[in-house]
């Protein structure tokens, strides 16, 4: 009876060949905003942040978006933008001021600051936040509305409204 050899060592077989492309994702030619645009929903959404916050908030957060936050980032412009900012029959200045009057009754200064830039490209005055964050103010409590008044009044210096 012939023995059988036992396989080489791990450390003695051959490396496999090494491939020019790196391992994981393939390489895309396009940005991600551009491959999601396809989405017909997802185009929308994205067209609304544009219209907000402009190509940084938009285009800039989808693409520098990393594997971990992506998944956010698409839920937020499918569902979020896509679907219910398109929405008819409310305009987007009416969604802007209820955004602001929900964000403070949820004590959410840093998603009230951001969406003080977007009612402001939305068509919402000055004035119009105010009595947005008073009217807040009345049903979410006094603190939550202080918190409002001041997160809205920073970003409002920032943009030399105030």
């Amino acid at each position: 009876m012939t023995k059988r050899s036992k396989s080489a060592p791990v450390s003695a077989r051959p490396a496999a060949p090494k491939s020019a492309k790196p391992q994981g994702q393939p390489r895309q030619s396009l940005s991600r905003s551009k491959r999601e645009s396809a989405n017909p929903v997802f185009a929308r959404g994205l067209d609304v942040r544009r219209a907000m916050w402009g190509h940084d908030g938009a285009e800039g957060q989808i693409d520098s978006a990393g594997d971990f936050i992506w998944p956010m980032q698409d839920y937020v412009t499918r569902w979020c933008f896509g679907e219910t900012w398109t929405r008819t029959r409310l305009p987007r200045k009416t969604r802007s001021m209820i955004t602001l009057g929900m964000l403070v009754a949820q004590g959410r200064p840093h998603e009230l600051k951001v969406h003080v830039r977007g009612a402001i490209a939305n068509g919402v005055s000055k004035e119009e936040i105010q009595e947005v964050l008073l009217h807040a103010m009345v049903y979410a409590g006094i603190p939550r509305g202080v918190e409002g008044f001041r997160s809205a009044e920073e970003v409002l210096k920032e943009m030399g409204l105030e």
